[in-house]
């Protein structure tokens, strides 16, 4: 039976570790998470930081039901902690060095449809339609819906724009509509006040906006949102990868559905006309 408490052996290493990473500015909420996948490491692995091997971290993983995002989370949590501990001197090997690399299979996810967005619209909760819309129009994730605060909107001599909080406590600033402007400098504070640090969380957001529309997430508002910024944008891609806040353009690639009216316009263009001649 393993104790609930972090073992003393990894409690010391695991907070020079964090302590060294909020030096460097990482965000509060990526701190908290790699604390948690550390302690729980420690405490499944039953063994000090310096005994651990390749078969421990292999084991660890083994039939695991968790989604890619989250092994690659926990492995990137693992990695960092072995590296640090041994470039500072506090550890002498790192087993994590000889891990295979993950193959990477990007799932791409369709869009909300028009109609979930509706539906969405729809609903009695004026919160969730605000949701809605901040996902749909403004391509927020759920967390960073959960983090818009009146102070966050400023007009230029263009129009308005909202400055956006995202993962890793990034900073983008994306236009929004005047309307939507006007209700979230009018809020006086969090646009979704909440018991906790102020505000909803985003797994709250995330629960209200699935009820809300049966056959979309509120990530799939935000695959919406990279599409039709791309296809009525000018088919400017870096675009679209700024207004998402995306470091990579590979990333961003995901969130542009080809629809099926593309792909016939697409095959289309290629159809041999009657009265040209084909080589033989």
């Amino acid at each position: 039976m393993h104790s609930n408490t972090t073992p003393h052996s990894w409690l010391d290493l695991i907070n020079s570790y964090l302590g060294w990473l909020a030096s460097g500015g990482i965000a509060a909420g990526t701190l908290k998470l790699r604390r948690y996948q550390l302690e729980r490491f420690a405490l499944e692995i039953d063994k000090p930081a310096s005994e651990v091997r390749l078969d421990d971290v292999i084991d660890y993983f083994e039939g695991r039901k968790w989604s890619g995002a989250t092994v690659r989370s926990v492995r990137a949590a693992l990695r960092g902690f072995y590296r640090w501990g041994c470039a500072v001197g506090r550890l002498d090997d790192d087993p994590t060095r000889l891990l295979r690399p993950l193959k990477h299979n990007a799932r791409v996810r369709p869009p909300a449809s028009e109609a979930s967005i509706a539906e969405g619209l729809a609903s009695v909760d004026r919160r969730v339609r605000l949701m809605v819309r901040l996902g749909a129009e403004v391509g927020l994730r759920c967390c960073e819906i959960a983090l818009v605060n009146s102070g966050d909107v400023f007009e230029d001599l263009v129009g308005y724009s909202l400055v956006v909080h995202g993962k890793g406590g990034k900073r983008r600033i994306v236009p929004i509509e005047p309307d939507l402007a006007l209700i979230i400098a009018r809020c006086q504070g969090w646009l979704f006040p909440g018991q906790i640090d102020g505000h909803l969380s985003a797994k709250y957001i995330s629960k209200l906006l699935s009820r809300a529309m049966s056959k979309a997430t509120g990530h799939q508002l935000r695959h919406r949102f990279g599409t039709v910024t791309y296809d009525e944008g000018g088919k400017d891609l870096r675009a679209v990868q700024e207004l998402l806040g995306h470091s990579s353009l590979v990333t961003t690639q995901i969130y542009v559905h080809v629809g099926d009216a593309a792909k016939r316009r697409a095959a289309a263009a290629a159809v041999v006309r009657p009265g040209v001649a084909l080589a033989s």
